[in-house]
């Protein structure tokens, strides 16, 4: 099939790589001339493991193409998939211009059917308003508009893409569905399925998702923080709970709380369209407000631990992407971290595997940046764990210990044995669990 993509974020190029992958003529479409030129000479924009093979292998057959020419992209394509930026409003709300602004332009240059696919994230709705700007200038039997939410997680994007849980299609269209059953067949070979609904239902069903694990790690995040006055331990909590198959064993680990391009603007969109149909949910309010406050609480134990005053005090820092795996520090809680240690006085050395340029971009070089993890802690008064990449997870506690001017550990993932830090010597505060001393 002969598919357009109109953004090459995280969302569109892992898309348009995937599908070429399984045979598909993909051309994707980006305003942005530097990145489209980048791409063209065979450089992927964005960290994701797995992806330059993929990106590699289908740019070289020709399957998969980039240009800055709209009309180009589409004039061949059967569908055209919207993969924009819906960024949050200040109210909360989902900003759509990007995706009705393309809607507004592709209804002035097709001129045979297409089926037009929302995969951004988009409020309740979107799809009736992307119908209205298509329909401005089309006859309606030019195209059926539908909403297919992704549901890729960063660091595991390309698996998530090529073996989906489920593949949600929102169309009423019964030609559409034909469509789109047949390009996402090759996907679900093993038996997953293509569930069709209609397009307000899978809209929402994406909200849904990312609010209930948002709402599960804001949970175990509170209970976290009780452990630590009850005297309990977290880690034996999630084992207990997780052990239970009414509730699973997964976002049940709490730390220094969720970030990323989905959950924070997700959420909060999901509120606002609540609070559209004059609903109050409350649930969600909390989830938004413990978060907040979670984001910060690594940042309150390292300054309580020094009395307030880290004006001569440098800090190290071993993570900085939101999560591991992945180089996007959107709302990540690293630099929630270093803004309030900042404020308090501290000196940041930081390192990170991939998101450190940038980090460094966004600091302007405030943030010293480290070559390797043990560099960044020379000099350092205390380390902060606030990423649990897997360098991190079996580090040489005496090279440690050597390189840190005193040796105190504030984990905000709970990456290590309370006994072994106890037998290793650490002043070693985490999550949810009693203090080593």
């Amino acid at each position: 099939m002969n598919i357009a993509v109109v953004g090459t974020g995280y969302v569109g190029l892992v898309s348009g790589t995937c599908f070429a992958e399984t045979g598909n003529s993909v051309i994707c479409v980006d305003i942005d001339e530097n990145k489209v030129k980048r791409m063209q000479d065979g450089e992927v924009p964005i960290y994701e493991p797995g992806l330059e093979t993929l990106f590699q292998r289908n740019t070289d057959q020709g399957r998969l193409k980039f240009t800055t020419n709209l009309k180009e992209a589409i004039e061949p394509a059967q569908i055209i998939f919207l993969a924009l930026p819906t960024p949050p409003d200040e109210d909360g709300s989902a900003d759509l211009k990007y995706i009705l602004g393309v809607a507004d332009d592709l209804s002035k240059i097709i001129t045979d059917y297409k089926v037009i696919v929302d995969k951004s994230t988009v409020p309740v709705g979107t799809s009736e308003k992307v119908h209205a700007k298509l329909a401005k200038n089309l006859s309606e039997d030019l195209f059926d508009v539908v909403s297919n939410p992704e549901f890729l997680r960063e660091g595991v994007a390309v698996d998530d893409f090529m073996k989906p849980d489920r593949v949600v299609i929102g169309t009423n269209s019964e030609k559409a569905q034909k469509v789109m059953r047949k390009l996402y067949d090759p996907f679900v070979r093993s038996g997953n399925p293509i569930i069709m609904m209609d397009e307000r239902s899978a809209e929402m069903t994406k909200y849904a998702a990312n609010s209930y694990l948002a709402a599960r790690i804001s949970f175990m995040n509170e209970i976290a923080n009780l452990c630590e006055r009850a005297g309990a331990n977290v880690d034996m909590v999630r084992k207990g709970m997780g052990s239970d198959n009414r509730i699973g064993k997964r976002f049940l680990f709490p730390g220094v709380g969720y970030g990323g391009s989905c959950f924070p603007k997700d959420v909060q969109a999901l509120a606002k369209t609540a609070a559209e149909f004059d609903y109050d949910f409350k649930i969600l309010k909390s989830v938004m407000n413990v978060n907040t406050i979670q984001k910060e609480i690594l940042a309150h134990k390292i300054k309580a631990y020094f009395g307030g005053n880290l004006q001569d005090k440098t800090i190290a820092i071993w993570g900085l992407a939101f999560k591991p795996n992945t180089d996007d520090i959107r709302e990540a809680p690293a630099l929630y971290i270093i803004n309030e240690l900042m404020k308090a006085g501290a000196t940041i050395k930081a390192f990170d595997p991939e998101a450190m340029n940038n980090v460094n971009a966004l600091y302007n070089g405030q943030v010293q940046m480290a070559k390797d993890q043990y560099e960044a802690l020379v000099g350092a008064d205390a380390l902060a764990i606030v990423t649990e990449w897997s360098v991190f997870r079996t580090p040489s506690f005496q090279v440690m210990r050597e390189l840190l001017k005193n040796p105190i550990i504030f984990d905000g993932r709970n990456l290590y044995d309370l006994d072994n830090m106890k037998d290793e010597g650490f002043y070693y505060q985490s999550i949810g669990r009693n203090t080593v001393e």
